[in-house]
């Protein structure tokens, strides 16, 4: 065990220094020894091939992925599956081999493979409606697995692959799959669109509630991989959504390795769905011969992610411990389940785990965290408790183990996802994939550099800055400050999709992102710190920051700046606009508020996560009124006066519409110079690529309007 984590240690090192070199290489110009480097817009962003959720085969010789490809002018984005051999640990300059595995033209996306490497199963939209299909790796072209009249949400291959788990959504008190299709095509036809509510969630995310729950279905498969028979309803009489939504997947549940029984999270909804977030995590055979047991009820916040050891003995997950704190530290605990005693695993390590996966051997458990502006991937040895970071600087999108490596896909402030494997024997780090290479080739990047500062309460603040693309010293360039949402999030050293500084960059625009207090990857505290102060140590971590880098980078022309923000970045720009003068004046040229909250306690009361208002402003509205009003940005128009442009959804029930319309109605009415941008059918985030390519180039033009010249 010892020489083990010595191997670790070591490929820990070479990984640290490895991933340091692709910062600093990435950060530089990508068009090198052009003669007119090309700088990088929305459109480029829009048409990079994503890469995501490696999968290794059971002999670890071969990873299949996720690759995300945009057509714009179809306007729709279509996944497929890659397939490459894993590198065998010499360092090599050359990419690996990679072939499609599957059709273009539809998606096809989540790979799995089953125990013995000979099928891979997937999901795909080929047949008409999501199903599970399967392809052998030997020879032949994908055949479906299930044939069922409901879409397949997510799916898990039991470890002796003689059961496909999958979670459909259907109305609880039908008999069967056909009753749920035959009341769906009812209501196609039907001209009455009239719903009676009883209780909360009315609407979510995105979308309106419709009577309809996410629940587990497991079929028998035959040596082929086909499902056959009436599949057993597992989780039928649970008020749940399993996967959770919006975003749950089939990380919330876990095979036992004898492939008896599963474990899986659920919120029971009730009445107090909408401000609960007491998640537990429930057993229940394969066979449905019971119903579930609650392994978790004396925890009334959130437990998910569970992960059960290869010796079936042990259930790893991960717990908060404050009820209806979404952002609460997830800690990683063990629950023996033969005797149901728990300890938490490393109660001192100040970080908050995403993921779980054990290694082959019982031995370790590997996580994801955020962690100073990276998210790092972890491995944590369970006899000693050592925690050994195995990336540095970058953002881990996914990873994978198989015996002796672990492959992951990376990103930076200045690159798109790409592959790399970790030799836990020699250390050795490869990058295996390039699927961007011939894409970037010739543009340029903007270089970018972490800072740090004091900012409240003389605690260090950190950020990085990104360069114009075509910087020359001596010269002063027009800045955007981006403000990131959450508030619990962070604009890290990542490759975003949404807010990606090199398109700003791109533009001739230096970038500033800082992470202040509320931010995630700096300790429990530093989030927490946010919790009712949404307008005071935020925006004096803004205004120390943006003083730092006037002060620091010279280059910086703070006479030509406009901030933006999204979401709880959006709600900072309505306070900014009220609340941050320098001698009676705004520093600002202009602001772009997306989705951001007008009126606090209007959105007490509008949005449908209540457990996240309850929460952020200690108390519901009517319990603590003043809390909702001490940071209201609607009490401050009377002192706007810097031109703005307002984005929003019109499917966005997280931040409703109305908030957007309020605040473009304030502007107008304060004649001040304003836009409003309006996508009918985007939510919360703009996902489509053409509605995403409009956004970015009204954003350019809303800050060329006001920065340019001087």
């Amino acid at each position: 065990m010892a020489r083990t984590a010595a191997l670790l240690l070591a490929a820990a090192a070479t990984v640290l220094a490895a991933a340091f070199s692709i910062r600093v290489s990435a950060g530089v110009s990508a068009g090198v020894g052009a003669a007119t480097p090309k700088p990088f817009t929305a459109t480029d962003l829009m048409l990079l091939e994503r890469v995501t959720d490696p999968r290794l085969s059971p002999d670890g010789q071969w990873v299949v992925y996720q690759l995300l490809e945009t057509d714009l002018a179809a306007n729709r984005s279509l996944s497929s599956l890659w397939l490459a051999p894993v590198p065998d640990g010499r360092p090599t300059s050359e990419p690996r081999i990679a072939r499609r595995l599957t059709a273009p033209g539809v998606s096809s996306f989540s790979p799995r493979w089953r125990a013995d490497g000979k099928l891979l199963f997937f999901l795909s939209t080929r047949s008409g409606n999501t199903q599970v299909w399967r392809l052998n790796l030997a020879g032949g072209e994908a055949q479906a697995s299930t044939h069922g009249p409901l879409d397949v949400g997510n799916f898990l291959v039991s470890p002796d692959g003689r059961h496909l788990l999958v979670s459909m959504s259907v109305y609880p008190d039908c008999e069967n799959l056909e009753c749920t299709r035959h009341r769906l095509e009812e209501r196609v036809g039907h001209k009455d669109d009239a719903r009676l509510y009883q209780h909360l969630f009315i609407r979510h995310w995105d979308a309106w509630a419709d009577g309809m729950r996410s629940q587990l279905f497991a079929f028998a498969l035959d040596e082929q991989g086909v499902a056959s028979g009436t599949p057993v309803w597992l989780t039928r009489g649970i008020d749940a959504d399993i996967p959770s939504r919006p975003f749950g997947d089939e990380n919330e549940w876990s095979f036992t390795p004898d492939s008896r029984e599963l474990i899986f999270t659920a919120r029971i909804a009730g009445t107090t769905e909408a401000w609960s977030t007491n998640f537990d995590l429930y057993r229940v055979a394969i066979d449905g011969a019971s119903a579930p047991r609650n392994l978790t009820g004396d925890n009334p916040a959130w437990d998910t992610g569970p992960a059960v050891s290869p010796d079936g003995r042990t259930l790893a997950y991960r717990a908060m411990k404050r009820p209806g704190a979404e952002s609460d530290r997830f800690a990683i605990l063990l629950k023996d389940l033969v005797s149901g005693s728990t300890r938490e695993l490393l109660p001192q390590w100040d970080r908050s785990a995403l993921a779980l996966r054990w290694s082959v051997d019982g031995r370790f458990l590997y996580t994801l965290a955020e962690d100073a502006g990276q998210r790092r991937l972890f491995a944590i040895e369970l006899a000693t408790g050592h925690i050994l970071a195995l990336t540095d600087q970058g953002t881990v999108r996914g990873f994978d183990a198989s015996r002796g490596s672990i492959v992951y896909a990376l990103d930076n402030l200045g690159a798109p996802a790409e592959l790399f494997r970790i030799d836990l024997r020699s250390g050795a780090v490869v990058q295996f994939s390039r699927h961007n290479l011939e894409r970037l080739a010739g543009m340029s990047f903007g270089e970018y550099q972490a800072f740090s500062f004091r900012g409240w309460n003389n605690e260090p603040v950190h950020g990085y800055l990104v360069k114009p693309v075509g910087y020359l010293p001596g010269h002063k360039y027009p800045v955007v400050l981006l403000i990131h949402g959450g508030p619990e999030s962070s604009l890290a050293n990542e490759f975003h999709y949404r807010w990606n500084p090199q398109t700003y960059a791109g533009a001739g625009y230096a970038v500033v992102m800082i992470d202040f207090h509320g931010s995630t990857g700096y300790g429990q505290a530093f989030v927490d710190s946010i919790r009712g102060h949404w307008g005071d140590r935020p925006l004096e971590d803004l205004q120390k920051g943006w003083s730092y880098v006037l002060g620091n980078f010279p280059f910086l022309d703070g006479a030509r700046a406009c901030a933006l923000g999204g979401s709880y970045g959006g709600y900072m720009i309505n306070w900014i606009e009220g609340n941050w003068k320098t001698g009676g004046a705004s520093p600002w040229k202009c602001l772009v508020n997306h989705d951001g909250v007008f009126d606090s306690r209007m959105m007490s009361y509008s949005s449908e996560e209540l457990w996240f208002e309850d929460w952020e402003h200690e108390g519901a509205q009517f319990e603590q009124p003043q809390n909702y009003e001490r940071f209201n940005p609607v009490n401050h128009v009377a002192d706007w006066s810097v031109p703005m442009l307002v984005i929003h959804g019109g499917m966005d029930y997280r931040v409703p519409l109305e908030q957007g319309i309020a605040a473009f109605t304030a502007l107008q009415r304060r004649a001040i110079p304003s836009q409003f941008l309006y996508f009918p059918d985007e939510g919360h985030w703009v996902l489509k690529p053409q509605d995403a390519v409009q956004w970015h180039e009204t954003v350019e033009a809303w800050l060329k309007r006001w920065t340019a010249g001087e």
